[in-house]
């Protein structure tokens, strides 16, 4: 388990800001201007379903702690790999994002008969976020 000595050398500052972009990603890419009507469409839920869901924190909470375990996890396979620019860390979390998370995403939503728009906008969010959290990683190593 040697990659996981390589968490002493993080740098936290880098995944704070790569948290904090994958949270702001996903706020602008599923406003209901930019994304988010295509994918309530796509979900069969509308704004008003959305603003009444009940869950509050509990929805909140385990996204919230998923983003920053994957910048954190992003941070130590960066360190690992000695991917030390935004380019190279950018790539690696774009091959990483693309099996993955898209990958994950359609495997089960196809399963689910889940609507292609839902795998689409998912994956594009999770390409896009974890891209940029790996090219802040990279940039700071």
């Amino acid at each position: 388990m040697d990659w996981l000595s390589h968490i002493s050398q993080i740098n936290w500052l880098a995944v704070l800001l790569a948290f904090i972009s994958s949270m702001a990603i996903g706020f602008v890419w599923y406003m209901p201007a930019v994304l988010g009507k295509r994918w309530m469409a796509a979900i069969g839920k509308s704004e008003e379903d959305l603003k009444t869901m009940s869950g509050g924190a509990g929805i909140w909470i385990p996204m919230m702690v998923a983003a920053a375990l994957t910048a954190v996890l992003l941070a130590v396979l960066i360190s690992t790999l000695g991917l030390d620019t935004a380019v190279a860390a950018g790539c690696f979390a774009l091959v990483l994002a693309l099996v993955f998370r898209a990958g994950g995403h359609v495997i089960h939503n196809g399963f689910a008969g889940r609507p292609v728009a839902v795998t689409l906008i998912d994956s594009g969010h999770d390409l896009l976020a974890m891209t940029v959290a790996g090219a802040i990683i990279g940039a700071m190593s």
